[in-house]
């Protein structure tokens, strides 16, 4: 962004839209190596949860459906996690940017069904 005073008025002017912005470009880069990192720990925190929980659902003698709500969690989770990889390794800009998105999209999907599966784990240990 370049920027002039003219008398007392300051004259802001963006680059053009089809300008590519290199910062952009490593900013989206930084983006999806955080998807990558954080989806493939969330995968790890998934499969650890869904053993705590058979563990209680075998001592209690009940069954819970959030262990199955985890496995499609952590599925979704590595996902995201594969699509953000092929997006750092890809060649395509474009290609990288879809992928990207794709990525982020999912992982913001899982994020939120984890939320829902804490509330579904609170709300079982409340009323047994």
């Amino acid at each position: 962004m370049n920027h002039a005073v003219r008398g007392r008025t300051l004259v802001f002017s963006l680059p053009p839209m089809n300008h590519p912005d290199p910062l952009r470009n490593r900013l989206d880069d930084d983006i999806c190596v955080h998807i990558f990192t954080a989806s493939a720990g969330m995968v790890g925190v998934c499969l650890t949860v869904i053993g705590i929980i058979r563990v209680v659902i075998s001592l209690r003698k009940a069954d819970l459906y959030v262990d199955d709500m985890l496995a499609v969690d952590a599925m979704l989770y590595l996902v995201s996690c594969l699509l953000s990889y092929w997006a750092l390794r890809g060649r395509s800009l474009r290609r990288n940017h879809r992928l990207e998105r794709i990525a982020d999209t999912i992982f913001l999907i899982a994020l939120t069904l984890t939320a829902v599966n804490a509330g579904t784990i609170a709300w079982a240990i409340s009323v047994a």
